[in-house]
């Protein structure tokens, strides 16, 4: 091994690792839309909040809610902590959907 390559290694791991952590919040961000989306349909629906959280928290996991009328819609915020390298950036989702809708 040589020492140019010795010294690379930490670069490298360390740009593998905040690849590996970009990925993660990515995946993170995409369900956490999808969860917002379900919130607010199951509000729109005519659901507690209760039940929206708690289908929030079956697709995201730990997300805070949020929600407010639009009329005619019914619109949901999640928010929830990034993962793993980039815990510090704070995630956001908003979905609307028509209230009294089926």
């Amino acid at each position: 091994m040589t020492a140019e390559f010795a010294v690379a290694l930490p670069a490298i791991a360390l740009v593998l690792a905040a690849c590996l952590a970009a990925v993660l919040v990515v995946a993170q961000q995409v369900r956490l839309q999808d969860a917002a989306a379900d919130a607010a349909r199951a509000l729109g629906r005519g659901e507690s909040e209760g039940v929206a959280a708690t289908i929030a928290d079956r697709v995201a996991g730990g997300a805070r809610l949020s929600s407010w009328q639009e009329d005619p819609f019914v619109c949901v915020a999640l928010s929830a902590d990034g993962a793993g390298l980039l815990a510090a950036i704070e995630l956001r989702a908003e979905s609307c959907a028509v209230a009294g809708g089926l």
